[in-house]
């Protein structure tokens, strides 16, 4: 295991840790798989090195409670959160709660290895928390105010139909300013477009 970057996978479905835990280690990282929250709780040390996939939605200790409990510990390893499909405003808090990126299930191998080269991206990132402020604003300079109106929506975990309503327009225009402001922004996915917005303070 020395020398390999480690990610803990931390989710109930022997299924998921199975085939996650294939694709990981057929790239090269070392894996450790736990079946539960508080199993991983009891095994992991605050200068544990590595990254974490943690499963959102467990029996007895959820991933929002394993992701605070590592946060009052002083465990800093990055956390990848994995939802279900429509669990995104659940996803919204995990980011802003810390976590560095979402997946939603089922998720391919080439979306996997992206997360967790984001998570270890971040390890070793040395920005101050200003600078990429200043950064986030300078990027989301080029939206018009709707898009800005359409991200802080997102940025708050509403769904498209509930901003709709807010703005007083069409869901399908929701959906054009979203691809919009994507394509703007030149990111591939809405945890990549929610980083910005977080580092510009929106979605408070």
């Amino acid at each position: 295991m020395e020398g390999r970057k480690l990610i803990h996978i931390v989710d109930d479905e022997d299924a998921i840790r199975r085939s996650a835990s294939y694709m990981l280690k057929t790239c090269g990282y070392a894996v450790e798989s736990w079946s539960s929250g508080e199993a991983f709780l009891k095994g992991v040390r605050p200068a544990d090195r590595g990254c974490v996939l943690l499963d959102v939605r467990m029996p007895a200790l959820d991933g929002m409670e394993v992701q605070r409990a590592l946060s009052e510990r002083g465990v800093t390893m990055p956390v990848v959160i994995m939802t279900g499909h429509g669990d995104i405003s659940i996803a919204v808090r995990a980011m802003k709660a810390g976590a560095v990126d979402f997946l939603e299930k089922p998720f391919e191998k080439s979306v996997l290895l992206r997360a967790v080269e984001t998570a270890f991206e971040h390890m070793t990132a040395a920005d101050t928390a200003a600078a990429r402020a200043a950064e986030a604003e300078v990027i989301l300079g080029a939206l018009t105010p709707r898009e800005r109106d359409v991200l802080e929506g997102l940025a708050q975990g509403l769904p498209n139909k509930t901003i709709a309503y807010d703005l007083g327009i069409s869901p399908r225009t929701v959906e054009v300013h979203r691809a919009n402001l994507m394509a703007k922004l030149d990111v591939r996915s809405l945890s990549d477009a929610l980083r910005i917005a977080f580092a510009a303070g929106m979605g408070a």
